[in-house]
Formats: C-alpha cells, sequence, structure tokens
C-alpha cells in the first residue's frame, strides 16, 4: 500500500513576522495548508503571551489550540517538542508532558532530536541518557497513541548510521522517524534520497526543508542542521524525488515546510502542490 503525502507547515514561517500563533495558523489556512505543527515550551514567554510569537506554551489548554486548528479548518501533524535528549533533566518531563498534550490537542506526533551534548559526558554515558529518556517518554507515548519522530539534527543523528543507533536503544512501536531533508543534506556526510529510503517505513513525519545554493557552499559538511532553509523548489532538493520516495513508503506522511517567511511558505506550496 502506498502512502499519501499531505502538505504542513512548521509555524517558524511566521517568526520574523511577529505574528501571534492564531494569527499564524489563520495565514497558513489562507495559503493553502492543511496542517500546521506549533512549536511548544514549558512555562511562559513574554512574547508568546504579548502577541508577537508563535511559540504555545504547554501551560495553556491543549483543546482551545485544537478549537484555533478547528475554526481554520486546519489540523496538527505534530509538536515541535524538540528537548536535548542527553539532558534528562530538562527531556524527560518536558516530552512527557508534550506527548499528554500531543494527545489531547490532537497532534498524533513529538518531534525531537538528541540536542547539544553537555561538555563533560562520554559519548557512552549519552546513550545509557538517552536510552532512559526514550524509554520513559515511549512508554507514556505508547499509553497515550502518540509517535515520537526522532529527526537528524545534532552530532549523533547527523548520518544514517547514527539516527539509527538512537532509533534502535528503545524497542518501541512509538518511536519513528521525522526525517528532515535539509539537515540531512547540510551534514554532508550521505546522500540525502539513500538515506530517505533506508528510512521511508518507519517515518512519522517529515520536515520539508530545502537549502539555498549560497547555504549549501558555506555550511554543507561544516554544520548538523539549520532552523529553517529557503522556500521549497528554491534550493538543492528534488521534491518530486522526494515526493516519490515517500509515497513508496507503508504510511501517509505529513510534509511539514520550514521556511523563514510568509512569501516564502507561499511559493513553497505552490512548488510542492505541483506533484502531488
Amino acid at each position: 500500500m502506498n502512502g499519501i503525502v499531505r502538505l504542513g507547515i512548521n509555524m517558524e514561517f511566521v517568526r520574523h513576522h511577529d505574528m501571534s500563533f492564531a494569527n499564524g495558523v489563520k495565514k497558513a489556512a489562507e495559503i493553502g495548508y492543511e496542517y500546521i505543527e506549533p512549536m511548544v515550551h514549558l512555562g511562559r514567554e513574554l512574547l508568546s503571551e504579548a502577541g508577537y510569537f508563535h511559540s504555545v506554551s504547554l501551560f495553556d489548554d491543549p483543546l482551545a489550540i485544537k478549537e484555533i486548528c478547528e475554526r481554520n479548518n486546519v489540523k496538527l501533524s505534530g509538536l515541535s517538542s524538540h528537548t536535548p535528549l542527553c539532558k534528562p533533566e530538562i527531556s524527560v518531563e518536558y516530552l512527557k508532558m508534550a506527548i499528554r498534550w500531543a494527545a489531547h490537542a490532537g497532534a498524533p506526533v513529538v518531534n525531537t532530536d538528541e540536542g547539544p551534548k553537555p561538555f563533560w559526558t562520554s559519548k557512552e554515558l549519552d546513550y545509557q541518557i538517552m536510552t532512559y529518556t526514550l524509554t520513559e517518554a515511549s512508554l507514556v507515548a505508547e499509553r497515550h497513541g502518540i509517535k515520537i519522530g526522532l529527526e537528524p539534527h545534532q552530532q549523533y543523528s547527523k548520518t544514517p548510521d547514527g539516527l539509527d543507533s538512537i532509533y534502535n536503544l528503545v524497542a518501541s512501536p512509538s518511536i519513528g522517524i521525522n526525517f528532515d531533508t535539509g539537515n540531512s543534506y547540510l551534514a554532508g556526510g550521505s546522500d540525502v534520497y539513500e538515506w530517505l529510503e533506508r528510512v521511508k517505513d518507519r517515518l512519522v513525519h517529515l520536515h520539508a526543508k530545502d537549502i539555498s545554493l549560497s547555504q549549501s557552499n558555506a555550511e554543507r559538511g561544516k554544520v548538523s542542521g539549520t532552523p529553517v532553509g529557503c522556500a521549497c523548489g528554491d534550493g538543492v532538493v528534488d521534491w518530486q524525488r522526494v515526493i516519490e520516495i515517500v509515497k513508496s513508503g507503508n504510511r501517509d506522511i505529513v510534509f511539514s515546510v520550514e521556511c523563514g517567511t510568509i512569501e516564502q511558505a507561499i511559493r513553497s506550496f505552490e512548488h510542492l502542490s505541483k506533484f502531488l
């Protein structure tokens, strides 16, 4: 059975427009996106509270966020809930809270990565810590029917073998892959399309991030990721090929576009729609 690709957008697209979450959702719907991916934080954040920033607090009522989406006829593809798995004092409770919140809000996936590691830990210790963190999180995720999307983004997950080494730490049906086309390309050590083929049957979500030629020339092989990319279609990624690979997988996947402006979000939607 082939999968279906649907289009969503990470709420980062309104970050530089000083726009609230609610207004950002309205703008995403106006462009034509069917899904959105909020970024969630703990506690309170001044700019979000004032309506100048798009992130949502896990202290907020998840049903209120669901209502905003329903009013605009969009759904949640997942949560941008990145937290350093190597720092359990942060990640364990944050991930467990994000999972419970996602279940109430109607977001089927929480996305994360191993995060920047503590400077004093060894690789061996980091993997022990990540095993503990992912075990605690997966137990909650299994109860609530939520998937954890592991993303290639940091020091250990920047290669196919490295990402798999984290994925294989805990045998849980709740753990999958949130593939990031931009991060995997910038890491520079692997072919993006071969990597995507390798994980396509474990995909639970995809960050559709394109990389401009100038950023590629300046950073490829020197970094393990980037916050957002350029408009899909303006960069180096072959989107028709990416879509074909994902469609040959075993589940429906939302492409959550990660770009930096409303204008880029519009161009991304227009470009990706041509291949669906």
